[in-house]
């Protein structure tokens, strides 16, 4: 019977697709950018399955879980936590924050200030925290989901240039078709059901899964495929900031965990092509404002190695 990675990732698949009855390429993203070590932010309309994603997600893999519902009162330390005095023993003691969890649910983060939304820059970055002039690790896996309501919605603070290029993926999270969404009516889903989930692996399986995609193949000429979209969105025409040499490094990763969860060992240009959009259109200032095709129009320019 087959065992490998692929196979594992399948049945995690199918278990998500018992609660979240929305598109499969938002799954395979995110499953994805879980095994590349990354972060992703969610958009849509609020009651469309954002927050039950993540709710799912770390529940299948065993991993704890906290919830920030952002409001626009927060404080940085409400994230991280901060350091109190016992009044019995007169020492200070940490008190953490709901970052200090394998998978965070960062609930409407452009509901808060960019202060406090600055105060995730570390964690995402470098999976620490610093309080107070200490350092703390934060528990490996780690990820960020953030959950965000689209800009024209009232009292919403958008994310700066900075916060966004942490991300290692911005989807979209739609209306769910029509056959799905009778579907939730009829088994009237909500997030009780996700919190049933029994566990499919360890966060040692998990881990491991994620150092075997680390390792994926990716051939000089697809490197070279993905420096030259990159380079591409630096001088197109519609462009004022393309993506910096970390985005290149953000699709390379992405395109390695797509192609593992594929369940092959190496990366094609179809796997870049496929994840570009979701790992590049985030990271671009469009001229105009609206950085929607602009990836596309570049990958339709750029030679595709054969």
């Amino acid at each position: 019977m087959d065992t490998g990675p692929d196979t594992r990732i399948r049945c995690v698949m199918e278990r998500m697709h018992e609660v979240y009855l929305g598109r499969d390429e938002v799954i395979s993203c995110i499953l994805a950018a879980l095994l590349a070590g990354g972060h992703v932010l969610l958009e849509g309309v609020p009651g469309v399955g954002k927050t039950l994603i993540a709710i799912t997600l770390s529940r299948l893999f065993d991993l704890s879980f906290k919830r920030i519902q952002f409001t626009n009162d927060m404080l940085p330390s409400d994230v991280t936590g901060f350091h109190t005095l016992r009044g019995e023993t007169g020492a200070w003691e940490m008190v953490k924050g709901p970052i200090f969890a394998s998978i965070v649910l960062a609930d409407e983060i452009n509901r808060t200030s960019p202060k406090t939304q600055s105060a995730l820059l570390e964690a995402m970055e470098e999976a620490q925290v610093t309080i107070d002039g200490v350092t703390y690790e934060l528990p490996r896996p780690f990820m960020v989901i953030a959950t965000q309501n689209p800009v024209e919605i009232a009292g919403t603070f958008p994310l700066p240039e900075s916060q966004l290029d942490r991300f290692l993926m911005k989807l979209s999270v739609e209306y769910p078709p029509l056959k799905e969404e009778r579907e939730i009516l009829m088994k009237d889903i909500d997030h009780a059901d996700a919190l049933k989930l029994r566990p499919v692996m360890t966060k040692d399986e998990l881990v491991d899964l994620a150092d075997e995609a680390s390792t994926v193949s990716v051939h000089p000429d697809v490197i070279s495929y993905i420096v030259n979209i990159v380079r591409a969105t630096r001088v197109h025409p519609r462009v004022e900031l393309g993506v910096s040499p970390r985005g290149g490094l953000a699709l390379k990763r992405a395109a390695q965990a797509w192609a593992y969860i594929s369940g092959r060992n190496f990366v094609t240009p179809g796997d870049v092509a496929t994840l570009a959009p979701f790992v590049l259109s985030h990271r671009i200032i469009s001229k105009d404002g609206d950085p929607g095709g602009l990836v596309e129009e570049v990958l339709r320019e750029v030679e595709v190695p054969l």
